[in-house]
């Protein structure tokens, strides 16, 4: 069966996650990604974090399956002849570079434009241009800084928090995989290329609109009655850390489970939702809450929140994470188990639905990486080894029509 981006070229100029994983992304779904990478380096994450001696990183393997590597020294004219006869063929060209690094290769928008006036040239940027850090370099935890999250993550009486979830770089590279997919829409219509750019800092910032949401209404109000702090603490002039609370205006909270004093995993996230009250009540054995004025509405409840986890964790206490869930979810009560990664890599569910998968590897022997999250009814997605160093260098030269005498001078001269 053919995928549905069978036909679109991608030259893969992306490197350490933001980059690879959209273009990790679309080759997923067909597209012929060529990762152009600096011969006898290549990517940076080959080599860091690496467990195995003389093989790739997982960093680098479970961000590029599914792609081809092409090895390339633009800075040769062979290089550059290599490039624009590329350049010519695709349909897109995605980068990560810092400003001007394209310019100075001797490929600018511009020259991109008359080789191929369908390329469309999706960049990931740590700041939009013309903001006034567009100089500045960033990394994950730069951008998660930048973007709001830091600030609205964590306890209020500790620092700002990073998350465990890539929110600056993979979270990025969805947007610019979107982004690419709308270009090449629009290219259908009118057979013109365009540049498409997503900021880390915008991604962070569009996955923390609520949080800008809040702090328009503490502007208008001076408190935010769905947080802890309310309403026996004051708040300031900024969104505040919210601990576990819900985001979305439904209390909520992380709580113990049996033989949480030796497992710091061992935790449940409950959410004290409105129309779930009557069951919650029934689930715990407190019916006795359901009709009483002081626990009948969420309003009513609201300076009483603490003690009623304390009274769920009592519940809680001598069942663990995945017995609690299962009585749960019996009364249609949101929650979910804190799952660690040992827990969630050997998911049967997750192994089942091609969420966890297993790829075999000619030097790592088989690894584990994270398949699509997209499930389609009418498509298998296939994840495939990342490619070795240079692997397909001469069958993507000589697709571009260079003689095996050719590829071998190319060799000779270390221009791939």
């Amino acid at each position: 069966m053919s995928r549905p981006l069978e036909g679109i070229k991608i030259i893969d100029f992306t490197h350490v996650q933001a980059g690879p994983a959209c273009t990790q992304l679309l080759a997923w779904y067909g597209a012929d990604v060529i990762k152009v990478e600096r011969p006898g380096s290549g990517d940076v994450t080959r080599n860091q974090l690496r467990h195995v001696k003389d093989a790739d990183a997982l960093y680098f393997t479970m961000l590029n399956s599914n792609k081809r590597s092409l090895t390339l020294d633009t800075k040769t004219q062979d290089g550059k002849d290599v490039l624009t006869k590329l350049i010519k063929e695709s349909d897109v060209l995605v980068e990560n570079f810092g400003p001007g690094a394209l310019d100075r290769m001797g490929f600018s928008w511009e020259r991109i434009q008359e080789l191929n006036p369908g390329m469309i040239m999706a960049s990931v940027k740590g700041f939009s241009d013309g903001h006034h850090y567009e100089d500045l370099k960033v990394y994950e935890n730069v951008a998660q800084c930048a973007g709001g999250a830091a600030s609205t993550t964590g306890f209020w009486d500790g620092p700002p928090t990073v998350s465990g979830a890539a929110l600056g770089d993979s979270n990025t590279g969805m947007h610019l995989a979107i982004g690419i997919l709308t270009a090449l829409m629009q290219k259908g219509k009118t057979g013109k290329g365009q540049k498409v750019a997503v900021s880390m800092q915008d991604a962070v910032l569009n996955l923390c609109r609520v949080k800008l949401r809040d702090q328009q209404r503490l502007d208008a109000l001076g408190y935010l009655e769905e947080y802890p702090q309310y309403p026996h603490h004051s708040f300031s002039d900024v969104v505040p850390r919210g601990g576990n609370a819900g985001g979305g205006g439904q209390p909520g909270w992380v709580m113990k489970c049996h033989g949480w004093e030796h497992d710091p995993n061992a935790y449940i996230y409950f959410t004290i939702q409105g129309h779930a009250w009557e069951p919650i009540c029934r689930a715990i054995g407190r019916e006795e809450w359901i009709n009483d004025p002081a626990y009948m509405t969420a309003a009513a409840r609201q300076d009483k929140l603490f003690d009623i986890i304390t009274e769920i964790e009592g519940w809680l206490s001598d069942k663990t994470k995945f017995e609690a869930v299962d009585i749960l979810r019996k009364y249609d009560i949101p929650c979910a188990p804190v799952l660690t990664m040992k827990e969630i890599a050997e998911d049967e569910s997750l192994r089942k639905s091609g969420t966890i998968v297993e790829v075999p590897h000619p030097k790592l022997g088989k690894y584990l990486t994270v398949g699509s999250p997209i499930k389609f009814s009418d498509m298998k997605v296939d994840i495939k080894p990342s490619p070795l160093l240079g692997e397909h260098t001469d069958e993507v030269l000589s697709e571009l029509g260079y003689s095996a005498e050719k590829i071998k001078e190319l060799h000779a001269a270390k221009a791939v």
